[in-house]
């Protein structure tokens, strides 16, 4: 059974057999709540909250949401990468592939324009601002993940990386929007 442990005004979730008898029944959850709260879709969300929250935390100073962080390294690497190509190297949909463009062009981070091959299709780029920030985020990018991996050990953190390649790799299919890593992208566009 999943009892819920509140310290400091926060919340977690431990796991304790049914008959445990160490457990005090005002903190023994409804049987519908311990099935919820044991749900992957559940952790994985809560899960990734906590993920943006510390990676946020980190970058307040440069003013970076993990998504802005993504689309930013993507563009160093693949320069006036479509739009589109953008949104699948992230695994976004294409409006918030376009929300975060376009909040990252109001900052002068990014420029837009027509592409050579495509007049339909947008190319977008780092400007010197954009390759500006996104050098000075590497160093709190890499303490939330630090912060974000640090509960675990050595072994936890590359078993958990393994099982969350493995589930996304799997169901892949089901996504509702599609990640085509950017070199594939290159090709296929």
């Amino acid at each position: 059974m999943l009892t819920s442990m509140a310290a400091a005004g926060q919340g977690t979730i431990r796991a304790y057999p049914e008959d445990e008898p160490d457990v005090p029944a005002s903190q023994k959850l409804p049987q519908a709540l311990t099935r919820l709260y044991a749900r992957p879709g559940f952790l994985l969300r809560r899960a990734h909250q906590i993920s943006a929250a510390v990676f946020e935390d980190a970058c307040r100073d440069l003013a970076l949401t993990p998504a802005q962080f993504g689309v930013l390294t993507v563009l160093q690497s693949h320069p006036g990468l479509g739009q589109s190509s953008l949104a699948r190297a992230l695994g976004f949909d294409k409006v918030t592939v376009l929300r975060v463009l376009r909040g990252l062009e109001t900052r002068g981070l990014v420029s837009r324009a027509p592409a050579e091959d495509n007049r339909r299709n947008m190319s977008v780029a780092l400007t010197r601002e954009g390759k500006q920030v996104l050098q000075q985020a590497q160093k709190p990018a890499e303490r939330a993940y630090k912060r974000l991996m640090g509960p675990l050990t050595r072994e936890q953190q590359e078993q958990l990386l393994d099982l969350l390649q493995l589930l996304t790799g799997e169901l892949e299919d089901e996504a509702r929007a599609a990640f085509v890593p950017p070199a594939a992208t290159r090709q296929a566009a």
